[in-house]
């Protein structure tokens, strides 16, 4: 046996494991389409699809389009990259959601898993974003963006939830990092923008009575149409003690929700989405 010198740099495991984690593969996803009205029905126009994302179209009985986002990779983590593009033309209506919740887990030191949907509706057009919720796992960190450049005359019914550690499993998310942007724009002009981020402690901030007084589950839905108003008494009265609704433009409403689970959250958010789509949602939705 060969005897080991100064001379010979010994490659300890710590180090082996480093190259490995570094070489790790991560996913990739991107999916664009946009709809176009034939004969009094909304159908596709553009579709492309890579990566670890792809898109599945439930047969619809109405005139409105339905799209169901597939995230193949079976979640997120540090370093994935994924985006969707999706553009609603003139006289349709297009429905977006997911097949079931997104999930953000562990992610390696130094490493985020950056997500950006971009949303184009164009005057006299609708667009349902109403995505699952996306569940963050001990340790995650995401970066999440959302952007929605209106027309004059665009609809929009926007939602997005999150669950912070599932209750039932008895998650604590006492280490994770998440930022969430939502950024709506019409006839180039800001009328929507939200942000924030919470990063280490979350269960100990989300614990805060002026932050969100122990609830593990919130959301955002943002209805942007000329009965916005006429939604706002029966959005109020749909709501448990830890929500609200604001009226902030004419036709801008806005929806907070906070509830102690993702299951309580669904009592309020299934019911106020039904209304504002007026709609039934998505079957996976009742999956």
């Amino acid at each position: 046996m060969q005897r080991l010198h100064e001379d010979h740099p010994i490659n300890l495991p710590a180090t082996a494991l480093e190259r490995q984690l570094a070489s790790q593969p991560r996913a990739r996803g991107a999916v664009r389409l946009a709809s176009k009205p034939r004969d009094g029905q909304s159908v596709l126009a553009r579709l492309h699809q890579s990566g670890s994302l792809k898109l599945l179209f439930p047969r619809s009985a109405g005139p409105h389009m339905q799209a169901v986002l597939v995230n193949t990779a079976g979640g997120v983590t540090g370093g994935d990259r994924l985006s969707v593009a999706a553009q609603a033309a003139r006289e349709t209506t297009l429905t977006l959601t997911t097949q079931a919740a997104e999930r953000a887990y562990k992610a390696q030191q130094g490493e985020t898993a950056h997500i950006r949907n971009h949303l184009t509706v164009e005057s006299d057009a609708s667009l349902h974003w109403v995505p699952q919720e996306t569940i963050l796992f001990q340790n995650a960190a995401l970066n999440r963006r959302l952007t929605v450049d209106l027309g004059g005359t665009a609809r929009l019914l926007c939602c997005e939830a999150l669950i912070f550690g599932r209750m039932a499993m008895g998650e604590r998310i006492t280490s994770a990092h998440l930022r969430d942007e939502i950024r709506i724009t019409r006839a180039g002009l800001p009328l929507f923008l939200d942000s924030f981020t919470l990063s280490g402690d979350i269960a100990a901030h989300l614990s805060r009575p002026t932050v969100a007084a122990g609830a593990r589950a919130i959301a955002s839905v943002i209805y942007i149409a000329p009965d916005a108003e006429a939604h706002l008494p029966k959005a109020r009265m749909m709501l448990n003690t830890s929500g609200g609704a604001s009226l902030i433009g004419p036709d801008l409403l806005v929806v907070r929700l906070l509830a102690a689970d993702g299951y309580g959250l669904r009592q309020i958010l299934i019911p106020l989405l039904t209304r504002l789509s007026g709609a039934a949602l998505p079957k996976s939705w009742m999956i």
